[in-house]
């Protein structure tokens, strides 16, 4: 199975010598690669920015809720909301 996939290889090789020429190879594969490395940093910076993307309001609930000893694991910001009034008006 290698064998016949290196000669596919080389085959795409000399096919794009073909169509292309020694000369537009390198531009060609030095577009891919610049291309290739714009998507990974376009792909990184969506993943740190949705990261970053915490409603303002979350925070300061969270930390009320802990402060008055309420669990917020696996909890939607509503439940933590009535839990929180439930607390204080049981106080």
């Amino acid at each position: 199975m290698i064998q016949g996939l290196e000669w596919i290889i080389i085959a795409l090789i000399i096919v794009a010598l073909i169509l292309w020429g020694p000369k537009k190879l390198p531009e060609l594969a030095r577009s891919i690669g610049e291309a290739k490395q714009e998507f990974e940093k376009a792909t990184k910076i969506s993943t740190i920015s949705k990261k970053e993307k915490k409603p303002a309001g979350d925070d300061t609930l969270i930390k009320t809720a802990k402060k008055l000893g309420i669990s917020t694991e696996g909890k939607t910001k509503e439940q933590i909301s009535k839990e929180i009034v439930e607390k204080a008006k049981a106080d």
